[in-house]
């Protein structure tokens, strides 16, 4: 195949997984068919098994590239710098109205969690999520990095990780109700504990535009 072929062969492949990974944090891995995500890529679905093995493959990747997305958006302060301010802006923005009401740019382990967890054991999606999940436990160590320099212990970072995944949850899953914002803002007061907290507003960010 030519090089300038093989070079537009990937590039279609990437819009297919980024159009896919928008798709599956909205709809679901379930509600995504194949001509879906193909059109959503601006590419017919006659192409699709040249880039993909199957729908699951896929899936698996548009899943680890959701991933990836969210740990590029996350900021590691130099050595020797606070980590309160970013690991503060982290927090408050994963745990805000406008995170909440974009899943499709929104953190891919609240919304592919439960599809994860329906999955069959050595299912693509499965495993894809279950790696994300441990790239997200330490960026988050890197993020929320002691004062002497070290990370941040696991143990910390799982439970702040599972109450702020399952606030989103809820949150999203009571949208329309003031529940959700009651939500949203008892959670990011609980992980943001002593430090200086930001008000949740409709701005607050853990998405990009």
């Amino acid at each position: 195949m030519p090089r300038a072929s093989r070079a537009e062969a990937e590039r279609h492949r990437e819009q297919v997984i980024t159009a896919t990974s928008k798709l599956v944090r909205t709809h679901g891995a379930d509600k995504v068919s194949v001509p879906q995500a193909m059109a959503a890529a601006g590419l017919t679905h006659g192409g699709f098994y040249r880039h993909f093995a199957s729908k699951d493959d896929l899936i698996a990747q548009a899943c680890s590239a959701a991933f990836a997305e969210r740990l590029a958006a996350m900021e590691e302060p130099p050595e020797g710098e606070d980590t309160v301010a970013t690991r503060t802006a982290f927090l408050t923005g994963y745990l805000s109205a406008r995170h909440r009401d974009n899943p499709a740019l929104g953190c891919a382990a609240a919304a592919l969690a439960v599809d994860a967890a329906r999955a069959e054991p050595g299912d693509p999606l499965k495993e894809a999520f279950a790696e994300g999940i441990r790239n997200l436990i330490g960026g988050m160590q890197r993020t929320a990095r002691r004062s002497d320099g070290g990370a941040a212990d696991e143990e910390s970072v799982l439970v702040e990780l599972s109450t702020m995944l399952g606030a989103l949850v809820l949150s999203r899953a009571c949208a329309g109700d003031d529940l959700s914002d009651r939500i949203l803002t008892a959670a990011r007061d609980h992980v943001l504990g002593g430090h200086e907290n930001t008000p949740d507003t409709k701005d607050s960010s853990g998405t990009d535009e």
